[in-house]
């Protein structure tokens, strides 16, 4: 069984293409990990999120075509890594968990080590959201993306934030996608860096987007001062990731995650 790391610490405050990367605070320290070590997911880091959202929550508001499981064939730890796999047949399955259940965080270094999937219909995402709605339901109490995937865009990784002001459904969300040529044969790090006035988005040590927050910003604008938890999925179709269809033959399809670790 892996161990999970936990750690007390003092909280800190702190384009298309390339950025040079600022400076983080350099007393961060490391306050949970999961290097998916061992031979079980550690279910008292992780929840195992099962269904297809309904009756709340149908197809997860994007349409999607997947429903989520505990089976080994869609999440298992395999060679030190997380596997989330989507699978096709009668009907697509896959893989969602998420560590809402333990205390989120606010503010902070929050990164994760993976080698995406491929193929048209794939819709691979680390992302975050809040632990309570403290201004309200989606999208008022706030989302980020720290790494989505679409496979009919085949290695462009996309960082994003989502609020009441900002957000897809009415055209107005707030972010950036850069080229990764090698997303889906290699491993890459995908990193925030969150304080109280920005949060910037990192690939490897490269920074390739901010959202920062404007001096007469609300809630609407900014929600991002509570805390929020992580998510792990790989989802299939969908508004976004089923845009050109799903091809049948890129299944199963496979999402490896070799650590996630938050700073603070």
């Amino acid at each position: 069984m892996k161990t999970l790391k936990t750690l007390s610490a003092a909280l800190i405050l702190s384009t298309h293409g390339f950025m040079a990367a600022p400076t983080f605070a350099d007393d961060m320290k490391l306050v949970w990990s999961d290097d998916f070590d061992g031979t079980a997911l550690n279910t008292n880091a992780w929840h195992i999120v099962k269904g297809d959202g309904c009756p709340k929550n149908c197809y997860f508001g994007n349409n999607e075509k997947q429903t989520y499981t505990a089976d080994e064939k869609n999440l298992r730890l395999e060679d030190g890594k997380l596997v989330i796999e989507a699978r096709g047949g009668d009907k697509f399955t896959s893989a969602k968990i998420t560590s809402k259940g333990i205390p989120g965080w606010t503010y902070g270094k929050i990164a994760m080590r993976a080698k995406l999937p491929s193929g048209v219909g794939t819709w691979p995402a680390f992302w975050m959201m809040p632990d309570e709605a403290k201004y309200g339901p989606w999208p008022k109490s706030g989302e980020i993306d720290i790494m989505e995937h679409v496979g009919f865009d085949q290695g462009h990784v996309h960082g994003t934030v989502h609020t009441e002001a900002y957000n897809h459904r009415i055209n107005t969300q707030k972010g950036k996608d850069i080229t990764v040529d090698t997303a889906s044969s290699a491993f890459h790090t995908y990193t925030i860096e969150w304080d109280a006035g920005e949060i910037r988005w990192f690939i490897d040590s490269d920074q390739f987007f901010a959202f920062t927050r404007q001096d007469n910003d609300g809630h609407a604008e900014w929600p991002f001062d509570h805390p929020f938890h992580v998510i792990l999925n790989l989802a299939v179709g969908g508004d976004w990731g089923g845009k050109e269809g799903i091809d049948e033959a890129a299944f199963p399809a496979r999402y490896e995650i070799d650590w996630v670790k938050v700073w603070q």
